[in-house]
C-alpha cells in the first residue's frame, strides 16, 4: 500500500516522517526520534502539563493561531500541515534566554525543573497571543493559561509573577515569533485533498498495517466514514489518546475529523447556535458563553486550556460519558444533535441520544456533524454548577444544569439535567414535573428536591458516595432557587455562604406543603 509522509514545520524546517505507528505520540517522537528532551512525560494522560507544546495552524487567509496542547496524548499524524514549537525553539541564535525563560529565572519560578518546560510553553503561548499594545493579561488570563500545568515544588506565586513580568519590555525586549516565515512554510505543505498515511505493522501479523485518513472536506469525510464504518473516529485525542497511553489498545484504522473546515464552523441565526462537531471546546464554549454568560465558570473549569484547545464539543457529546461536563448544560438548554451518514442527516434531541452507559443512538456509518442550541429566551433562568475535589482540571462528582422559563412568577417549562448521577447524562423528569406549573418559590424548589430521589440512584465511586451525590444534587437545586427567585435573589457571594447549609437542612426534613 502506498502512503504519504507526515509533514510538519519544526525548528525552522519542514520535517517529513514515515514508518511509525499512527498512534505514536508527539511526545514519543520528540524525545525518542528527535532527541528534543526538554519536553517531559509526567502523567501520560494530559493532566500534569509537563509535556506541553505549542501547535501552530495557518488558515487560508494567512492568519496563524498558536495553541498549547499536551504532546503526550496527541498522535503524530495529526501534526500534518501544522507547526510544532517546543521549549528548544525559544532560545534565540544569540544564546540569550527568551523573555519568558528569563522572567522564570528572575522570579525563581523553577526548582527541580521537571515541570518548568511545560509551564514555559504555556506562558509562551500567552506571550505570543497577547498583541503588542493590547495591554497586559489579567490574573484570570494567566490562571487560565496555566490551568493545565501542575506545579510540584515551587508553588504558583513566582510562576504567576513571571507570567506578569515577562511582558515588561524595559526589562526584556520583545522577542516575537517570525509569523510570516511560519505561515509561508505551512502554506507550502497545505494539502488540498485527503491525507493518507499507512502505518507499518510494527507489532506482528496479528495487527497488520493500519491507515490514518485526514480528509479536508465534509463530503470526503462522509464518504470515508461510509467506506470504513468501523474506523476509529479521532477528534482532539483527549480521550482516545489515553486508550493508547494507559490501556495500550490497538486503534486500527483512524479517521481524523480535525482538518474538516466545515465541521469546525460555528454559526448563528435568530433561533439557533450551530456548533460543528470539530470545533474545539475552547471555541465552542466561547460561542456558548456569548449567548449564555451563566456558562462562564463551567467554561474555565472544563478540564484545562490545553485540553480545551485540542478536544472538541462533538467528541465530548459523542463520547457518551456519564460525567461529560458539557452534556447537562446542553440538555437543559434543549440542544439537538445532528447525525450524518453519507449525504443524509437526521436530528435528535440530545437527551434522546444517550441509550445506556456509553451507548448512543449512532448507527453504523453515522457521525456527529453538529450540535444545535436554541438562542436565549428572555424569560429563561439558567445556571450550571460543577462539584469536584479540585477546582481546576478535575472530573465532576456532580455536574448540574437548570433551565426554567418563568412567566408572571409561574414556571411554564422546566429542564433539569445532571451528570455523574446516572449511567448517562440524564434529565430529572420527576423533578421537572414537580416544578412545571408551580410558582417559583421555596415550596416548589423543596418539592423538586424531594423528587430527585425518584430520578436518580447514584453510584458510589472514588469521586463521591451515593449519599453525597444525592445531597449535593439537592443542594444545587436549592442554590439555583436562591440565585433566581423573584424576591431578593442572592448574589454569588451570598449563595456560597448560605446555599449549602439551607440545602443540608432541607435534606433532613420533609418539604413543607
Amino acid at each position: 500500500m502506498t502512503t504519504q509522509t507526515i509533514r510538519f514545520y519544526h525548528q525552522g524546517t519542514v520535517r517529513e516522517v514515515g514508518g511509525v505507528p499512527a498512534s505514536r505520540t508527539v511526545l514519543q517522537h520528540l524525545r525518542d526520534d528527535l532527541h528534543c528532551t526538554g519536553t517531559k512525560e509526567g502523567c501520560a494522560e494530559g493532566d500534569c502539563g509537563a509535556c506541553t507544546v505549542v501547535v501552530g495552524e495557518a488558515d487560508s487567509s494567512g492568519h496563524l493561531t498558536l495553541k498549547a496542547v499536551n504532546a503526550c496524548i496527541q498522535f503524530l499524524p495529526t501534526l500534518d500541515g501544522k507547526a510544532l514549537f517546543t521549549v528548544e525553539d525559544l532560545r534565540p541564535a544569540s544564546g540569550a534566554l527568551h523573555p519568558v525563560q528569563q522572567a522564570m529565572v528572575d522570579c525563581h519560578g523553577s526548582q527541580c525543573g521537571f515541570c518548568t518546560p511545560g509551564f514555559v510553553m504555556s506562558m509562551w503561548a500567552l506571550y505570543e497571543n497577547q498583541p503588542k499594545g493590547a495591554g497586559l493579561p489579567t490574573r484570570d488570563d494567566i490562571n487560565t493559561a496555566l490551568s493545565g500545568n501542575l506545579c510540584r515544588c515551587t508553588g504558583y506565586r513566582p510562576i504567576v509573577e513571571a507570567s506578569q513580568k515577562m511582558f515588561d519590555e524595559q526589562l526584556y525586549p520583545r522577542a516575537a515569533l517570525d509569523r510570516a516565515a511560519v505561515v509561508k512554510a505551512l502554506q507550502s505543505i497545505r494539502r488540498s485533498a485527503t491525507f493518507e498515511y499507512i502505518a507499518p505493522d510494527t507489532r506482528g501479523t496479528s495487527f497488520g498495517t493500519s491507515a490514518f485518513y485526514a480528509p479536508v472536506t465534509l463530503d470526503a469525510f462522509a464518504t470515508l466514514r461510509a467506506q470504513y464504518p468501523h474506523a476509529r473516529l479521532l477528534a482532539g485525542s483527549t480521550d482516545v489518546g489515553l486508550w493508547v497511553t494507559k490501556q495500550f489498545r490497538d486503534l486500527g484504522d483512524i479517521l481524523y475529523i480535525g482538518n474538516v473546515a466545515e465541521l469546525k464552523a460555528i454559526e448563528r441565526d435568530a433561533q439557533t447556535l450551530t456548533i460543528g462537531a470539530a470545533a474545539s471546546l475552547e471555541d465552542a464554549f466561547a460561542a456558548l458563553t456569548a449567548d449564555y454568560p451563566e456558562l462562564a465558570e463551567l467554561w474555565t473549569r472544563f478540564a484545562s486550556l490545553p485540553i480545551r484547545n485540542a478536544g472538541t464539543l462533538g467528541g465530548n457529546v459523542a463520547n457518551g460519558s456519564p460525567i461529560g461536563d458539557s452534556m447537562p448544560a446542553l440538555i437543559a438548554l434543549d440542544a439537538r444533535v445532528v447525525l450524518q451518514r453519507e449525504r443524509k442527516t437526521r436530528t435528535l434531541p440530545l437527551d434522546a441520544f444517550y441509550l445506556g452507559y456509553q451507548k448512543t443512538a449512532l448507527e453504523t456509518g453515522e457521525f456527529v456533524a453538529a450540535i444545535r442550541v436554541p438562542r436565549p429566551a428572555p424569560d429563561l433562568r439558567f445556571r450550571t454548577y460543577k462539584v469536584s475535589k479540585r477546582y481546576d482540571q478535575d472530573i465532576s462528582a456532580v455536574c448540574a444544569a437548570f433551565a426554567l422559563r418563568v412567566a408572571d412568577g409561574v414556571i411554564a417549562d422546566a429542564r433539569v439535567a445532571f451528570g455523574g448521577m446516572a449511567a448517562t447524562p440524564k434529565r430529572a423528569q420527576q423533578a421537572e414535573a414537580a416544578l412545571k406549573g408551580a410558582c417559583w418559590d421555596a415550596t416548589a424548589a423543596q418539592r423538586a428536591m424531594t423528587a430527585l430521589a425518584a430520578d436518580y440512584q447514584p453510584l458510589t465511586d472514588m469521586r463521591a458516595s451515593s449519599a453525597y451525590r444525592m445531597k449535593v444534587a439537592c443542594n444545587l437545586l436549592w442554590r439555583f432557587h436562591l440565585e433566581t427567585r423573584d424576591a431578593d435573589p442572592l448574589a454569588l457571594r451570598d449563595v456560597n455562604a448560605f446555599a449549602f447549609d439551607a440545602g443540608a437542612r432541607h435534606a433532613a426534613q420533609e418539604p413543607t406543603s
